[in-house]
């Protein structure tokens, strides 16, 4: 049997996947393969490269260290040129370059101890890609490239941008890689998070339906597929996606959630 793990995107929120996947190395839960998108690929990263409860653990540390200039660096000059038009994006990627290429645990994604695949989405027909070769930190920064926002990346000929926007949940990615059990680690919960404050959250809390109804059609349509579990996110606690102050407590109250599902973990029903 190979078992995925696969981590979906979401920002700063990517950091309960940390504690979600040191609850189940814990009982002894590991992969033989890691499928991500966006953030759950940095993570994908890590883990990909410090298998077992030990890499999990140094994980922390390693998002305890992450402030928004490191990734979010606010530039005025820069945000009036790409809404103006005239470049293609409102952030600087070369800090989050920067922060990557001094963590990153190896240079090239075959390198990996844990096979490893990064999703990224073609800019130009929105088709999924798969990036399992080639310079890990070029390939993080295309599928993080959130569009608008960081410029796209271009990989053998072709402009890619955040993976979240084809495949935020690659669940059939996994499946067609080989993966008999998949474990999904979602980052935001589905329950309601109340009505949102001001126009980003309005804006984010509609991109959450959005993509959450993709993965809900991811599950729905690889249940039958394989042994599928979801471990589940803690729930909305009101913390925005672009912050990073809060990683301590998103990661505690992400192995709180997963510590508990394991008592009871059932895989999705096949006939869902």
């Amino acid at each position: 049997m190979t078992t995925a793990f696969v981590l979906s995107g979401g920002a700063s929120m990517g950091a309960v996947q940390v504690g979600m996947v040191e609850a189940l190395m814990r009982t002894g839960i590991g992969p033989d393969l890691i499928v991500g998108s966006s953030v759950g690929a940095l993570n994908g990263a890590w883990l990909a490269s410090h298998p077992g409860p030990t890499g999990a653990v140094m994980l922390r540390d390693v998002w305890l260290s992450v402030r928004r200039r490191d990734v979010f660096p606010c530039s005025p000059v820069r945000m009036v040129r790409g809404l103006t038009g005239r470049i293609d994006h409102t952030v600087s990627p070369s800090p989050l370059a920067r922060w990557l290429s001094v963590r990153a645990p190896f240079f090239q994604l075959e390198q990996a101890l844990i096979p490893l695949h990064i999703m990224a989405t073609d800019l130009l027909t929105g088709a999924a890609v798969i990036l399992s070769r080639g310079d890990v930190i070029e390939s993080l920064l295309a599928s993080a490239a959130i569009p608008g926002v960081y410029p796209p990346v271009d990989i053998g000929g072709r402009l890619l941008v955040d993976g979240g926007l084809a495949a935020n949940t690659p669940i059939s990615q996994a499946v067609d890689l080989g993966a008999d059990v998949v474990y999904l680690f979602p980052t935001v919960s589905g329950e309601p998070a109340g009505r949102p404050r001001g126009a980003p959250g309005v804006m984010l809390q509609s991109v959450g339906h959005l993509l959450g109804r993709a993965s809900q059609s991811e599950i729905r349509a690889n249940a039958s597929r394989c042994e599928l579990y979801v471990v589940p996110p803690p729930r909305p606690a009101g913390i925005a996606p672009f912050d990073f102050h809060h990683s301590q407590e998103l990661m505690d109250r992400g192995q709180a959630s997963a510590e508990a599902w394991l008592a009871t973990r059932r895989p999705v029903p096949a006939d869902l």
